[in-house]
């Protein structure tokens, strides 16, 4: 059995498809425990609040002598103060004298500071007699070079709230009040589909008429590289009954994102199969590459037909799953760098169609990487790509344009 050509004639603005697919995607609100060495890039679930201060102790912040501040009033290079050494005080270790009037302890930056000390006199301006006494050379405050006992964080306090990016300063921030393990939301699951009787695993001979399976990796690069779980399903053929077991199969997941089947001209299994299951939000999309896309649901999941070309199909991906994806894991918002540069030649852009159009940096002008929808080099030897509005016709040489990054 198969589908019915159904030629795209009415196509949706990119920014309506976009919003249609965000609004149909749900936030993730299951949620794990991991351990805190691998929860950079995740996302918070819980509050997490300190359970206890940091630092600890009142520590030093130099390498020097503990002093009692008062002690070092009106030092100077030529009338230094003279204390005696009563004791070394390594990082680790807790001292065992009280200081009095007169005394101080050599120091290491980190270790506690003695009880009855307030200040730190760096080394550089002392001087040790064998003897032990220490002459200081200048005046020092109370507090000074001293890292107060909760001045980072204190007991109870919140150190970050739920929803919040793990990035690696926020987990020393979890590290520092002790935490080993912490609560953030899943990351969801997208289960890959490919379709078509040409499309073969690379690592396999192909016989004559048929490819190598591309869309599966780029799609699942991109899905793991924006905070998903890729799961690749085996390849679909282009046959309804084989396509719809491979649809229920692919349900378990979160999302489930095809490749191929939905393009102008091909037996149109994607839009048969959504049909039957679900319902279909749109078919087509204003933009160039990536016109034949189809997104629906199932079952109250998200599923979004890709184009089969490779170029279509990656485009869509960092357009249209990027944000999707991001948005359904918690993830702030995908921003790419991008550099203003002069256009090396003329842009002829496709009226009435949001372009995504392929460009190299060249000797620090832009220059076209675009070959064609099936041609996998127009991305992986792009430097990055240029949104030409569907109102925009031509972009003329030496126009200044911006270059987004991949």
């Amino acid at each position: 059995m198969t589908g019915k050509m159904r030629p795209i004639r009415d196509t949706v603005a990119f920014d309506d498809a976009l919003r249609q697919i965000i609004a149909s995607t749900p936030r993730m609100t299951r949620t794990e425990r991991v351990p805190l060495a691998g929860a950079v890039g995740r996302v918070l679930a819980v509050d997490v609040t300190s359970r206890g201060d940091v630092p600890p102790f009142d520590r030093a912040a130099m390498d020097g002598y503990a002093v009692v501040a008062a002690d070092t009033f009106g030092a100077g290079k030529f009338e230094p103060r003279t204390l005696a050494c009563v004791e070394t005080v390594f990082t680790g270790r807790v001292p065992t004298r009280t200081l009095a009037r007169g005394q101080c302890a050599e120091i290491a930056t980190g270790a506690p500071m003695p009880d009855g000390a307030d200040a730190v006199v760096m080394v550089e301006e002392t001087d040790k007699d064998e003897d032990g006494t220490v002459r200081i050379f200048t005046p020092v405050y109370p507090g000074q070079h001293v890292g107060r006992r909760g001045a980072d964080i204190k007991a109870t306090q919140t150190i970050l709230e739920s929803g919040s990016l793990l990035n690696p300063s926020r987990v020393g921030a979890l590290a520092a009040t002790g935490v080993a393990e912490v609560d953030v939301f899943e990351r969801p699951r997208l289960a890959i589909l490919s379709t078509g009787d040409e499309i073969v695993e690379p690592g396999q001979p192909l016989a004559p008429g048929q490819i190598h399976d591309i869309n599966r990796y780029t799609l699942a690069a991109i899905i793991e590289l924006h905070g998903g779980v890729a799961v690749p399903h085996k390849t679909a053929a282009d046959d309804v009954n084989d396509l719809g077991p491979a649809v229920d199969a692919c349900l378990g997941e979160d999302v489930v994102v095809f490749s191929g089947g939905s393009s102008v001209g091909e037996r149109d299994l994607v839009m048969d199969v959504l049909e039957a299951k679900g319902e279909v939000r749109f078919h087509g999309i204003a933009v160039k590459p990536g016109k034949p896309t189809v997104f629906g649901l199932i079952q109250g999941r998200p599923v979004l037909g890709m184009p089969g070309y490779p170029t279509s199909c990656l485009s869509n991906a960092y357009m249209l799953l990027v944000p999707m994806l991001r948005h359904m894991a918690r993830l702030p918002p995908h921003a790419p760098t991008t550099r203003s540069l002069p256009l090396g030649q003329r842009i002829v852009s496709t009226t009435g169609r949001h372009q995504f159009f392929t460009v190299r940096i060249v000797d620090g002008r832009v220059v076209p990487a675009f070959k064609a929808s099936g041609d996998i080099t127009s991305m992986s030897q792009a430097d990055g790509y240029v949104e030409i509005p569907a109102q925009t016709d031509i972009v003329e040489k030496d126009e200044i344009v911006e270059v987004r990054l991949l």
